[in-house]
């Protein structure tokens, strides 16, 4: 039986002892002798030419596999976009960079399709990016061959200083569990909870008539989807839409927005965001990660006192609430990990449901049309309070989202790293029909916004907003608001409720808007797409019945509302509240608690 190594060593360290005069005597008579000095030389030229051979050979035999694999599946290269620097690409990346800061990245990559096909590659930072808005072959990327591409270390490296090692960033066994632990939390019973909406969708409206209801819908619907996002995932609300909002409320709403624009520069850098030296980039990142741990230890907190006093008696509140951060918290201890999730899931949630709101009333202010049947919709199956099931009733409604989703796609760009070499069914040759080979470490670029809007998909009036084409509609891969594959989006059900809940109150609390942007849309891409030139309205028609009782949060009867001076029950002034005539002492009651609860 052979020996143990370490029973060996031990017996040898016994048997020699090593002293100054035996490392003088191995220096002397072995690294200095003559025929060590000789050999060093040839011994490094040795080296350096099995190196040089073993790289030589590690080419030609990726080449010759890849030629082989080529081959094989008769792949063709696709289309290739002409560059002055096909090396580099420092043009590509210029009139990238260029064309972003000028709100028009999204129609240069419209025009590039339209001049070289559904896909084509171009060369930048010495790697091959395959741009492409073919259905088939996003469908392979993201589906059929989800094991062979992933997000990549690149895109890791750019977007770990805010989002860590999250969803959005991981790759195989780290994002599948990631994705284990979120999954639940979006269950119906969560989903379809209006109660986690409704105090900031009446804080909203309550602010529309504070702002003379002349206003920029896009900044409140960011705002009101931060407070209920943040509560749904921390168990306490940002705070954003009220009065008494604090510093750190802000700070932190400040520092999410910069850190989300210097993640969106990192990735558009790529290989050169080593020249992002940007101090206030990372001190964004760190706010918004120590607002985040804030309750991260809250939630730690929380889970050991529910191992400890498990049969200990909650209140009513604490029974029935649910929050995100602690359902996270019960599969894990780790810290780092509960705020990297937290954070991605909170961006992705505001800037998904608060673009897609901003888009709808972007789009409803200037289609008067579309408004008048939405509302009549809405009226129709309104009930008091608003319930899902409701709002499932209203078919229009769930037309205007879909339209809204296809035209603005919250994340209008996306992109996949091949993990190995492969072949994808599609893409190659000039008419983009042939199967092609793709390297690894090259990126697949798809753009949901140019296959959203492609004739031969949508109809000629691709182009336009028109509801009403999804009576008939039934698409399938062309069609990607929120993803697809094993990585579809696990919150898009979460945030169509908002959504559909959001628009169904304020089309019943307002019976028209006028659009005061005469100008296009410009693009704002960061993680997410939104608008430059945000939604500025004006409201019309309040109703004060409506929002006075909302604001009272109490039951005032309809008859004793019969003043437009409630208008003042709405800003707050109760001193100023002139009684309609008829008013017994219910509603004045009904006065004087709001009056003392806003002292």
């Amino acid at each position: 039986m052979p020996k143990k190594v370490g029973a060996g060593t031990s017996n040898v360290s016994k048997s020699i002892v090593w002293d100054k005069t035996t490392d003088d005597t191995y220096h002397h008579i072995i690294l200095k002798s003559p025929l060590i000095i000789m050999l060093t030389p040839v011994l490094t030229l040795v080296a350096s030419v099995a190196t040089v051979f073993y790289s030589l050979y590690i080419i030609v035999s990726t080449y010759l596999l890849r030629h082989r694999m080529k081959r094989e599946y008769g792949t063709l290269p696709p289309k290739k976009l002409p560059q002055k620097d096909p090396v580099f690409g420092t043009d590509v990346v210029l009139q990238n960079l260029d064309a972003a800061k000028k709100f028009g990245f999204l129609a240069l990559l419209k025009k590039r399709h339209a001049e070289q096909g559904q896909t084509f590659t171009t060369n930048t930072y010495l790697r091959t990016t395959i741009n492409t808005c073919d259905p088939k072959l996003i469908q392979t990327v993201l589906s059929n061959q989800f094991e062979d591409f992933g997000m990549g270390p690149l895109r890791r490296k750019s977007a770990s200083p805010l989002l860590g090692r999250g969803i959005f960033t991981t790759d195989n066994e780290t994002w599948a569990h990631q994705r284990a632990l979120i999954r639940p939390s979006f269950i119906r019973a969560q989903v379809t909870d209006f109660s986690i909406f409704e105090t900031h969708v009446n804080q909203l409206i309550q602010l529309i008539a504070r702002e003379n209801y002349t206003i920029d819908l896009q900044q409140l619907f960011f705002r009101m989807v931060l407070d209920s996002n943040s509560e749904y995932l921390f168990g306490e609300s940002v705070g954003l839409m009220s009065d008494y909002a604090s510093d750190s409320a802000h700070t932190f709403h400040h520092a999410l927005d910069y850190a989300q624009q210097g993640t969106i520069l990192r990735l558009r850098l790529g290989n050169l965001m080593f020249a992002h030296r940007d101090a206030k980039f990372r001190d964004s990142c760190g706010i918004v990660h120590a607002y985040a741990d804030k309750f991260v230890k809250q939630a730690l907190e929380f889970r050991e006192h529910e191992k400890l006093y498990p049969m200990e008696k909650k209140d009513e509140y604490a029974r029935t609430k649910y929050v995100f951060l602690n359902e996270l918290a019960k599969d894990t201890d780790n810290p780092i990990m509960l705020r990297d999730q937290i954070v991605n899931m909170l961006l992705a949630a505001r800037d998904t449901t608060a673009g897609l709101l901003a888009f709808a009333f972007f789009l409803l202010a200037r289609n008067p049309r579309v408004w008048d049947k939405l509302r009549a919709d809405v009226l129709e199956n309104y009930t008091e309070p608003l319930t899902y099931d409701a709002v499932m009733q209203m078919t229009y409604l769930r037309y205007v989202l879909q339209e809204t989703l296809r035209l603005f796609p919250p994340i209008a760009t996306n992109s996949r790293m091949a993990n190995k070499d492969c072949v994808i069914p599609v893409g190659g040759g000039p008419d983009g029909r042939s199967p092609m080979f793709v390297a690894k470490n090259n990126v697949v670029t798809y753009s949901t916004f140019v296959m959203h809007r492609r004739p031969e998909l949508f109809g000629p009036d691709a182009e336009e907003f028109i509801p009403e084409r999804w009576e008939t509609l039934r698409p399938g891969w062309e069609y990607l608001p929120f993803n697809g594959g094993p990585r579809v989006c696990p919150g898009q059900k979460f945030a169509l409720t908002e959504s559909s809940y959001t628009i169904a109150r304020l089309l019943h609390a307002f019976s028209g808007i006028e659009n005061l942007d005469p100008t296009d849309w410009r693009e704002q891409l960061t993680l997410s797409l939104t608008l430059n030139n945000g939604v500025k309205l004006l409201t019309l028609s309040f109703h004060a019945v409506y929002l006075a009782r909302h604001a009272m949060q109490v039951s005032v009867p309809e008859d004793y509302l019969k003043d437009e001076s409630f208008e003042y029950c709405i800003l707050g002034m109760w001193d100023k509240v002139v009684m309609a005539p008829g008013l017994d002492h219910r509603g004045i009651e009904c006065c004087h608690k709001q009056a003392a609860a806003t002292q």
